[in-house]
């Protein structure tokens, strides 16, 4: 499952809070119908560079300096979450500032075991947050390189948003104009009157109080643990080829779901009649803007959370004896009804009917009799190489995920490069990712720093 180089010990220094370089008026920003969908849980992310010319104490310069900028314009990561009379969450926009914690490392990044970022990045270079809506954490390494990392609540802000505000970071620390400001025009998701959605969303959300008692969900035997991999773009090539040849071309992302899920089902090969889950994370602004040029240039610079997540139910026996493609088939056709508008209009209208009643998607829930579930959330958008505070771009970067539960969670991203590779973050149970590193080994290699110095010379 991968080895150390060596423990590390962690100091931490300074700890201030950066708010807006400017005050602003105290607001409240109400949060949408689909930012309701998402649970109380953080996301970090972390970059990795080489020692740069400047120091330490520089950098961090540059990035306070920079981020009081950029709050002006993502001034919700400058706030913080509290509780309306609903008992929903709401954001108070009143400029409480980031947590901005500054560490050293006695370690250097060659040295790092980035595939086991539980050993390596875990409690150490992401900041556990516990204030406010975002925590960053600057690291300095043993040999002069750099980790800026930051945990931010999900409820907030999905992967898109803060992409978005961490190029807009990158291009102010460079003196560069900004290229894209955040819109948080919240009537742009509002409900329709009178409200209408598909039965189906019934069964891809659920309310959480309608949930069987935690007794009858599993006795954890296994738990979910962390490790980032990289495929390589002939290793894709070959999946889609499979996926695909019942004669209709599958996409790269729905070919690897396929792989995955046929994976991670032959684990419980034993228990062939249960059911499987796997989700996948769709993004619905281009779907929201379609036909209206207007709104789909305010959606392409929302923030905050515009996410679906369908899912399919196969029973394990199938997934293992069934060939990729046609695995790939209904990956395929569960995707297929997030695919418009209408879909997600209908959830906006969905989580009204049930308000205040907080909801989930139900492939979240993996009950006493039920097989794997998993949830793979495409990471292409990550914008690696835009991360330029001014010391040249990342030689690594990943979101980090460690979530509770027994659904595992799975992201591609593109490689540093830009070479049509994947670096791809997994969170399985541990017996899970075992069988994927003996039967998948020549399709999933662990993420290593020679890796990252071969693709960063091509």
């Amino acid at each position: 499952m991968g080895s150390a180089k060596g423990d590390f010990m962690l100091s931490v220094g300074k700890k201030e809070v950066v708010a807006a370089a400017l005050p602003f008026q105290e607001h409240w920003l109400p949060l949408t119908n689909l930012d309701l969908l998402l649970p109380a849980l953080d996301v970090g992310l972390f970059f990795c560079y080489k020692k740069p010319t400047m120091s330490f104490g520089s950098m961090v310069s540059v990035l306070k300096k920079a981020l009081a900028q950029a709050l002006l314009s993502y001034y919700a990561f400058a706030g913080e979450v509290v509780t309306n009379a609903l008992g929903e969450p709401e954001l108070l926009c009143n400029n409480r500032g980031v947590d901005f914690i500054e560490a050293y490392a006695d370690i250097e990044l060659e040295n790092l075991n980035l595939h086991n970022p539980e050993e390596s990045i875990e409690g150490k270079f992401v900041p556990e947050k516990k204030h406010g809506v975002i925590s960053i954490q600057a690291t300095e390494l043993k040999c002069g390189g750099i980790v800026v990392a930051c945990s931010f609540d999900h409820r907030m802000a999905d992967a898109y948003s803060t992409n978005m505000f961490l190029v807009s970071w990158a291009e102010i620390a460079r003196s560069k104009p900004v290229s894209v400001a955040p819109s948080f025009r919240r009537s742009l998701l509002n409900p329709r009157r009178p409200g209408r959605f598909d039965p189906s969303l019934d069964e891809m959300y659920v309310p959480i109080p309608s949930l069987p008692p935690p007794e009858e969900f599993h006795e954890p035997t296994d738990h979910l643990i962390s490790r980032i991999y990289f495929v390589t773009a002939d290793k894709l090539n070959e999946l889609q080829s499979l996926a695909s040849s019942d004669g209709h071309k599958r996409t790269k992302l729905e070919s690897f779901s396929a792989f995955l899920w046929k994976m991670v089902a032959t684990v419980a090969a034993k228990d062939g009649d249960k059911i499987s889950k796997m989700g996948i994370v769709v993004d619905g602004r281009s779907r929201l803007g379609e036909g209206d040029q207007d709104k789909a240039t305010l959606m392409g610079s929302h923030f905050g959370n515009v996410l679906s997540i369908p899912y399919g139910s196969q029973t394990v026996g199938e997934l293992v004896e069934k060939p990729v493609s046609w695995v790939a088939k209904q990956v395929h056709d569960f995707l297929k009804p997030a695919a418009d508008e209408e879909h997600f209009l209908g959830l906006i209208d969905w989580v009204e009917a049930h308000r205040p009643e907080p909801a989930m998607t139900r492939v979240y829930c993996v009950g006493k009799d039920d097989g794997p579930a998993l949830v793979v959330s495409s990471g292409q958008r990550f914008p690696v190489s835009k991360v330029d505070f001014g010391w040249g771009s990342p030689t690594f970067g990943s979101y980090h995920f460690p979530w509770g539960g027994l659904c595992g969670y799975v992201m591609p991203m593109p490689s540093p490069a830009g070479d049509g590779d994947w670096v791809v973050y997994m969170l399985l149970l541990k017996g899970q990712l075992e069988l994927i590193e003996k039967e998948a080994a020549n399709v999933f290699r662990p993420l290593t720093f020679d890796y990252l110095t071969k693709v960063s010379s091509t």
